[in-house]
């Protein structure tokens, strides 16, 4: 039997913490579910999922859905698109079994990429090898959750950009059965001889096609949409991430209208310790001034009132009550005050 590879590419980066990263995991583990209802779908379909950040890693290997357990997501720190497709295109060359004189391979894969950001490395010689090498072999659609994603970027890769309005929990399910359903029509289109790349109707609400013309983003690499930092806790020595969404506001300085950039918290999470093996080992070193961060959260791991404390290190974690608190990353040993004006911390990649 001929098999239809599903691969699932997903952004794992800070910037996807807490409800988007949730939404995609329960997301696959509905798709999954109606997969293995469809008689079709249970004949050829064969699903695998990668994710990335500052590094790769295949969760799922490529499996048929009979057997397949949707996994639980990591978080890390970084958006490394390059990364993320080199190992995407390693995974097709070791796993695709391509159609010979004595056999016939698999159908053309069907890639899925979500991400909600801007890449924070150099993409472009990834892009070129997926143009020359699997462009032509392999179908990919683009998802970007939000609107902040670098679609022109995007557009290098495949004309299948799309848009989701992550607006609420209802627009998640309606996404998700537009994957399940372009999934069930491709593996229909392949036992009937077609073309097996068949997506479902987009409903131009809560999904739709990007126009590509717009102009081009200027390039950066790290994702100014969100502020967000790492810390660990005092107590628990698990990390966490508190993130913040940028919020322009008017203002008028001199009788002349401005805009000022700041941050608003989202909120405070905890994460996996295979955090830090997913993170970008390259030296990166952007801070960003309290002044411009607005909340605080307390601490999710175990509850401290205060998860912002910076120790001489320059890295954060929680503080209580206690009278001598121990930075959970340099065991450096000292006494919080409360200082006035802003200071200088350090920011992760998004």
């Amino acid at each position: 039997m001929r098999r239809l590879p599903i691969y699932f590419l997903i952004d794992i980066s800070e910037s996807m913490v807490g409800e988007p990263i949730q939404q995609v995991e329960e997301g696959l583990a509905t798709i999954i579910q109606a997969l293995k209802t469809d008689p079709h779908a249970l004949e050829t379909v064969y699903v695998s999922i990668i994710v990335f950040a500052g590094q790769p890693k295949t969760l799922v290997p490529l499996q048929e859905i009979v057997s397949f357990y949707p996994p639980k997501f990591p978080i890390g720190s970084g958006t490394s698109l390059s990364k993320g497709l080199g190992h995407l295109m390693y995974e097709l060359r070791n796993n695709i079994v391509k159609t010979t004189y004595e056999v016939k391979g698999d159908w053309k894969p069907i890639v899925f990429l979500f991400t909600d950001g801007v890449p924070t490395d150099d993409t472009q010689a990834a892009i070129n090898e997926w143009k020359n090498n699997w462009q032509r072999t392999a179908n990919l659609i683009a998802v970007s959750f939000g609107n902040e994603t670098d679609t022109k970027l995007l557009g290098q890769l495949t004309e299948n950009v799309l848009h989701f309005k992550n607006t609420n929990v209802q627009s998640y399910k309606e996404f998700f059965k537009w994957v399940t359903d372009s999934i069930k029509t491709s593996s229909i289109s392949v036992e009937n001889n077609s073309s097996g790349f068949e997506l479902a109707k987009l409903d131009g609400e809560t999904l739709s096609k990007i126009d590509l013309t717009k102009e081009e983003p200027n390039k950066q690499y790290v994702d100014d949409n969100y502020v967000v930092l790492s810390g660990k806790c005092q107590n628990t020595k698990r990390p966490y991430l508190m993130k913040y969404r940028k919020n322009i506001a008017p203002s008028i300085y001199a009788g002349i209208e401005l805009a000022s950039k700041n941050y608003k918290l989202v909120g405070a999470y905890q994460v996996d310790n295979n955090y830090f093996e997913l993170a970008d080992t390259s030296n990166f070193n952007t801070k960003v001034n309290t002044e411009e961060l607005f909340g605080a959260p307390t601490c999710p791991c175990c509850g401290n009132q205060i998860a912002f404390a910076v120790c001489v290190c320059e890295k954060i974690h929680c503080i209580g009550d206690e009278q001598i608190s121990t930075c959970p990353w340099c065991n450096n040993q000292g006494s919080y005050g409360y200082g006035e004006g802003g200071f200088d911390v350090n920011r992760t990649q998004g």
